[in-house]
């Protein structure tokens, strides 16, 4: 977790987040780059908006969660998110708790894809939102670490989880006890995230996984990124059964006429192989 400003910060709350829309993409920004991005009670709520703003807009088909500056985020913020809930009481912590854990639960079953571009460091609290986007790329140059045990704490906010989720059960528990960061490459291999690139190469390449997913069926991409985390925690016989009504569920969605079309793209009109590509969804019926 990061360490606070010595005063809370000044700004107004709409200035902690931004945001652009570009050709179909949403790239959303930390923004306290001073404070290497971590986390405020202003930030968390603003986040909530946006992402609220930007769930059922038809200008968004991804959305990109980065930060400002030099790090993704640092955590939470001591000072305004802990020491000054503190202070006012229980009410004021479960507060500032719901605040953040609100956003981070929104962004996990979001209706679009979502894809976390870590641009620098990643700490403690940020787990959170970097477990809730379904994609993740790093680069080279970042470092994901859970700190807590150093000033005699535990990994909480869900941080435990995310670390116990993302890394086999030895990474996960010498990545907790030993307070010791893990670089890019290091979280690529152990499975934090997707890849890790050169930091002059990142958005590049991030930019090629929106603009495929951008080609995808939309009704069919939340399905599928709600199936693949229901399934983590089912057993195999509940996860076909729940697999069956999702899919007859996406049917009703519209799911049934984007199938016919794409499986007659496929078997008649042979136009794609699902292998290597996705079919031409703009001849979908609307009607």
């Amino acid at each position: 977790m990061a360490k606070g400003p010595s005063q809370p910060d000044p700004r107004p709350q709409e200035e902690t987040v931004k945001y652009e829309i570009v050709d179909g993409v949403a790239w959303v920004s930390f923004n306290r780059p001073d404070k290497r991005n971590c986390m405020s009670p202003k930030l968390n709520k603003q986040m909530l908006i946006v992402l609220e703003e930007l769930e059922f807009r038809d200008d968004v088909q991804v959305l990109v969660l980065t930060g400002e500056g030099t790090s993704w985020s640092a955590g939470m913020d001591l000072l305004e998110y802990f020491r000054e809930a503190e202070v006012q009481g229980l009410h004021k912590v479960r507060e500032h708790q719901r605040q953040a854990y609100g956003w981070w639960e929104r962004l996990r079953w979001y209706e679009k894809p979502t894809v976390a571009m870590i641009n620098g460091w990643c700490f403690g609290g940020a787990y959170g939102p970097l477990f809730a986007c379904d994609l993740a790329f790093c680069s080279d140059d970042a470092q994901f670490g859970l700190s807590e045990i150093n000033w005699a704490i535990l990994p909480g906010g869900g941080a435990s989880k995310v670390a116990a989720e993302l890394l086999n059960f030895r990474d996960a528990m010498y990545h907790a006890m030993m307070g010791e960061n893990l670089t890019g490459p290091e979280a690529a291999a152990k499975g934090m995230v997707n890849e890790s690139l050169p930091a002059d190469k990142l958005k590049d390449r991030v930019q090629e996984v929106v603009d495929v997913l951008k080609k995808k069926d939309s009704q069919a991409l939340r399905a599928t990124k709600w199936a693949v985390r229901r399934v983590r925690e089912m057993t195999y016989d509940n996860a076909e059964d729940y697999l069956i009504r999702a899919q007859e569920a996406l049917n009703d969605f519209g799911g049934w006429e984007t199938r016919k079309e794409a499986t007659k793209q496929f078997l008649d009109e042979k136009t794609f192989k699902p292998g290597l590509g996705a079919f031409d969804k703009t001849k979908v019926s609307k009607d």
